[in-house]
């Protein structure tokens, strides 16, 4: 069964399932911000059918607020690389050697795609230290970082995947910087001006973090999901391409292309996925796991550090942000608060 087919089949599953769930209600979201905000919560936002059912700040927090959303960064480049597919740039399939060609005389290199590196299973060290702000050039960094298991055969989430995708992105636009890549097909169409990037001192972005959003401007994002890559009349993404993003690896099937996915529930444990990437990769386990038993198994999430939130639920056709400090927080409570299960 093919990539294209099976995202294909959640596009039309989605689709005939919108009006599977009762409409979200603002009593059972004040239940959840009020639980958020015992959390260290600052801001809730609730959307359904285009229109805010409940938005809610505290702990300092406001409409104008913007919000380190840390890896919820990465959610925004993995819409850049479909950007990437739909201008021919690249395929998804394509082997990363063949644009990076030092790899090519590798024999375990050579057969890394660049659906591996969005998905995180290239085999690549995971690389936390290419955060640092001390590193002069972290695309040549990463792409000469070791390979740790074979392509595809583990999940090991870290800053190094899309950091060499940067690359290729750079190499394939021949001149044409990333940076200027992302803000004109992903960021300025969705209304998103004055963000910061992380650079090197080479001027590459980390595309792992960095951004800093309003719960508002975020919910911007799912919106372009909901829409089935489409925002206000701009269709962005093919919504058979956009529907990649949501297909998971044989490894993490709870993890598709930079989106973090429900879809292994209702019959799976539930996980703080923030503390299962605290442990080794070698260590964590992603089969048979998801944010939610109760929750509708059709959820994206743009996911951030300090559980910083994005969810998007296609079969409510409804988005929750929620954002916050670091204080520990249940994605499986919290949902099951605003969905009123």
């Amino acid at each position: 069964m093919t990539a294209r087919f099976v995202a294909l089949s959640i596009l039309a599953s989605l689709a005939t399932s919108i009006s599977s769930f009762a409409d979200i209600q603002p009593g059972n979201c004040a239940r959840a911000a009020s639980y958020s905000e015992s959390k260290r919560g600052f801001s809730i936002l609730v959307m359904q059918n285009g229109r805010t059912v409940f938005e809610h700040y505290a702990n300092g927090g406001s409409a104008d607020s913007r919000c380190k959303i840390f890896s919820g960064t990465k959610s925004f480049w993995g819409i850049a690389a479909l950007c990437a597919v739909r201008d021919g740039l690249i395929k998804l399939d394509d082997r990363v050697a063949d644009t990076i060609t030092e790899w090519k005389a590798d024999p375990r290199r050579s057969q890394i795609t660049i659906r591996q590196l969005l998905n995180q299973t290239d085999g690549i060290e995971p690389a936390p230290h290419l955060h640092s702000e001390s590193i002069r050039d972290r695309n040549a960094a990463a792409i000469q970082l070791p390979l740790v298991a074979a392509p595809g055969s583990a999940f090991a989430y870290g800053p190094s995947h899309l950091q060499i995708f940067a690359e290729l992105l750079r190499r394939k636009l021949n001149g044409r910087s990333t940076i200027s890549y992302l803000e004109e097909n992903v960021l300025s169409p969705l209304g998103l001006t004055s963000l910061e990037f992380k650079k090197d001192g080479r001027g590459n972005p980390l595309p792992a973090s960095g951004f800093e959003l309003s719960a508002r401007e975020w919910a911007r994002l799912g919106e372009l999901l909901l829409g089935h890559g489409n925002y206000h009349g701009k269709q962005l993404v093919p919504a058979n391409l956009l529907g990649q993003a949501f297909v998971g690896s044989d490894v993490n099937p709870s993890y598709g292309l930079t989106f973090w996915l429900n879809r292994q529930a209702p019959n799976a444990r539930e996980i703080d996925i923030e503390k299962e990437l605290d442990l080794k990769w070698q260590r964590a386990h992603w089969i048979g796991v998801c944010l939610c038993r109760a929750a509708p198994a059709d959820i994206v999430v743009g996911l951030g550090s300090n559980y910083e939130r994005l969810y998007i639920i296609p079969s409510l056709n409804a988005l929750i942000v929620r954002q916050g400090m670091s204080a520990k927080f249940s994605d499986a409570y919290f949902l099951r608060l605003v969905l009123g299960r």
